[in-house]
């Protein structure tokens, strides 16, 4: 399971964020299009790259157990807001692109099991979100 991540401005750009997770040290920042310097990836490229590695991740372990001659795993994503019910709501979509020599029963399975990855449980479902307020 997941340590702690800490996230903190960098004081290098308006919106830029130094992320420490573990021993890896990222940056997030917004695009110019939003006042960033695009300077790293934005939250939702971080959401987005967490459910892809997630279902990459999940597909090769599944194939392996299975000994699937799975060679390849490629998942593109994109987000975008539409309307369901009256409601603004977020969507992610994700395509999948399985490279082997897969049938289509394997292939599908295989998409039933990216649905099961950790990550698209945890966004698919309704998600517990604590906060607190710190003072230093």
């Amino acid at each position: 399971m997941s340590g702690i991540v800490v996230v903190a401005e960098n004081g290098k750009g308006r919106y830029q964020q130094a992320i420490t997770a573990g021993q890896h040290q990222l940056i997030a920042d917004e695009p110019a299009s939003m006042g960033g310097a695009d300077a790293g990836p934005a939250p939702f490229d971080f959401i987005m790259s967490g459910l892809g590695a997630c279902t990459s991740m999940t597909l090769r372990m599944y194939a392996e157990r299975k000994g699937l001659a799975l060679t390849r795993v490629s998942v593109a994503l994109s987000h975008e807001k539409v309307e369901i019910d009256g409601v603004t709501r977020d969507r992610i979509n994700r395509s999948i692109t399985l490279e082997g020599e897969l049938n289509d029963d394997q292939r599908q399975r295989l998409l039933e099991i990216a649905n099961k990855c950790p990550v698209h449980r945890a966004l698919s479902q309704s998600m517990v979100l604590a906060c607190e307020l710190t003072t230093r």
